[in-house]
């Protein structure tokens, strides 16, 4: 199963908290990932996203259908997200988008063990495999990427 992490992008500060909307530079930051992911994604997709507006406006980017879950909405914890992605038993891959340090935690939670606060940028995704391995599941981290990776000029050797 592949786990896919993407963290809200930048959005404007305010209250209420859920009611919170992108930046321009957050609804940039979404389209130019959406645009990475288009091509990338797997075939048997879900896409759960929270009910928080900044999480609402970062999967749209993308142009495909999702679900709104309470279960990844701020503040949650990171057993409610793994839980609620059905990790690493659903025969499809999954797409969450999210809020730190839920996400953070969920990821170290994975990869470690542990759950610790990892630092997840804004707009930024976390791409996780599960692994059998002997008599346990690993979770492999395929890929992390920023946006800010993907800004002309931000290329390869710099």
């Amino acid at each position: 199963m592949d786990l896919i992490l993407w963290r809200h992008a930048e959005a404007a500060d305010g209250a209420p908290d859920l009611d919170r909307p992108l930046t321009a530079h957050g609804r940039a930051q979404a389209k130019a990932m959406a645009v990475w992911l288009e091509g990338r994604l797997p075939k048997k997709l879900r896409i759960l996203v929270s009910p928080a507006r900044r999480a609402q406006e970062t999967a749209q980017a993308l142009d495909r259908p999702f679900k709104t879950v309470g279960e990844i909405a701020p503040g949650v914890d990171a057993r409610s997200l793994i839980e609620v992605s059905g990790w690493p038993d659903d025969a499809r891959s999954v797409l969450l988008v999210g809020h730190q340090p839920t996400l953070g935690e969920a990821v170290s939670t994975l990869m470690s063990g542990r759950e610790a606060t990892w630092r997840f940028a804004k707009g930024a995704i976390w791409w996780l495999r599960s692994r059998p391995r002997r008599t346990r599941i690993e979770a492999v981290l395929v890929l992390t990427i920023e946006p800010a990776m993907l800004e002309p000029g931000r290329g390869e050797g710099r």
